[in-house]
């Protein structure tokens, strides 16, 4: 166990000793004894349609159309001192299965997969494959938007008492040579509540992989972990109509480079240096409405006239494992699988959120600009200062038939692509264009099947 796991793990044990000081038990307590399982699905049909989804379109640019669907069972247990909980998840996209095929063809995965044991009063051991979820899902997230979601393999040792901390350790194989985003990965996350204010404190120490090579290049002779650390606060403050929350993280560490073969020259692409700042502030006027506005900047990478880096190192911030598509724009042209280690983002945006009964709406409405400095080559041939990125107008409307089990969705998001956008995205700023827009309508199904308790 290195260093790190022992002051996480320390840090915990405190926790609970505290606790055991400041809470009074007797002997005379009798624990109520239950237990629980649940069994409920999911069935969720989606057809989108984009053109300039993700990238800014050209003129007779042919429109994307598809239908996917993720179907799940969930079965859940919940006694005295455990719980537990599987998940079984289908990802297709229609007509993609022939309609004779085989058990071995396509298989349902596993999307969740865990225990969890109480060790003690306010202390619980919890293992598996599960989500994991935090503050606003910007840093750890369950990224349900998309059909796979998102799900970790890891341990983790959970305290509620005064405070909730959860310590979490995940560890890959000693060669890593898998397509997650970390070879082993430690964090910490505090929570906790005064008065009308909410805090919490994120700690994430991320290793990703670098490997030495045999002198053939072809396999892998040693592996070690090259380490980035997120850190930063949350807070929310609510009082009446009002609430405001505030997020600032800050990146350090290092970037692994390339891979080094042995006997060869290690690379190394420098240090982290990046933060990610967000504002939000909400207010609701009546039962149905509520009006807001936001602001976020995530640090990024400044690069001279000729597109080399100005700075040594990486001021490039990454959002790592939150759900990306919630922030930023709905059409995912940032951080949704793009726009790492390049000139950042600053958004500043609207939120409208109306609801009445079954029936929702929310429109917001996004301007966009780079957080780092850069230049492009205009159609003229001259240099610009790459600033305003774009606007973008997100609207989503929804019918619940039935509250928390069945409903209808949509969604429609138009992107006033600027020439920064264009060149950033595309590189070209010659071909005549067209208007960029996603549109997506969604059923949702939630059955519950059993419910069993005792």
């Amino acid at each position: 166990m290195s260093k790190l796991n022992y002051f996480f793990t320390a840090l915990l044990l405190g926790f609970v000793a505290l606790n055991g000081f400041s809470q009074e038990t007797t002997t005379t307590e009798v624990e109520k004894k239950f237990s629980q399982f649940t069994l409920n699905g999911e069935i969720r049909p989606r057809w989108e349609m984009g053109n300039g989804y993700k990238s800014p379109a050209f003129k007779d640019q042919r429109a994307s159309s598809s239908i996917h669907q993720r179907s799940r069972l969930n079965f859940a247990y919940k006694a005295n001192k455990v719980s537990s909980k599987l998940v079984l998840q289908d990802v297709r996209n229609w007509g993609s299965q022939k309609q004779l095929v085989k058990n071995e063809a396509d298989g349902i995965s596993i999307h969740e997969a865990w225990a969890q044991i109480e060790l003690m009063k306010s202390l619980s051991i919890k293992a598996g494959r599960m989500e994991v979820v935090y503050d606003d899902h910007r840093i750890f997230g369950s990224v349900g938007w998309a059909d796979q979601a998102r799900s970790h393999d890891l341990f983790m040792l959970k305290y509620d008492g005064f405070i909730k901390a959860d310590v979490g350790f995940a560890f890959h194989n000693n060669t890593y040579q898998g397509i997650d985003a970390y070879r082993d990965m430690q964090f910490l996350h505090l929570n906790g509540k005064v008065s009308d204010l909410t805090y919490s404190f994120l700690f994430l120490n991320n290793g990703k992989a670098k490997s030495e090579l045999q002198a053939d290049s072809t396999s892998i002779k040693d592996q070690k972990s090259v380490y980035s650390m997120t850190v930063g606060p949350r807070l929310v403050y609510k009082a009446g109509a009002l609430t405001a929350a505030l997020n600032f993280y800050y990146q350090l560490g290092q970037t692994p480079g390339a891979d080094w073969v042995t006997g060869g020259t290690e690379t190394d692409n420098g240090d982290v240096s990046a933060y990610d700042i967000g504002l939000d502030i909400m207010y609701k006027v009546n039962d149905n409405f509520k009006a807001g506005i936001g602001f976020e900047q995530l640090s990024g990478n400044s690069y001279n006239d000729d597109g080399t880096q100005k700075d040594k190192g990486n001021k490039a911030f990454t959002p790592f494992y939150g759900t990306n598509h919630k922030f930023n724009g709905w059409m995912d042209y940032f951080y949704v699988g793009n726009h790492g280690n390049s000139v950042g983002l600053t958004d500043i945006n609207l939120k409208l959120i109306y609801k009445k009964g079954p029936f929702f709406v929310k429109l917001i409405p996004h301007y966009f600009l780079a957080a780092g400095k850069s230049k492009y080559t205009d159609k003229d041939g001259n240099l610009q200062d790459l600033t305003t990125l774009g606007t973008e107008i997100d609207l989503w409307a929804g019918y619940h038939f039935v509250p928390k089990v069945a409903s209808i969705q949509f969604g429609y998001s138009h992107m006033i692509a600027s020439d920064g956008m264009y060149a950033l995205k595309t590189g070209d700023l010659t071909t005549d264009r067209e208007p960029s827009n996603w549109a997506w309508v969604m059923l949702v199904l939630k059955p519950n099947f059993l419910n069993i308790s005792k």
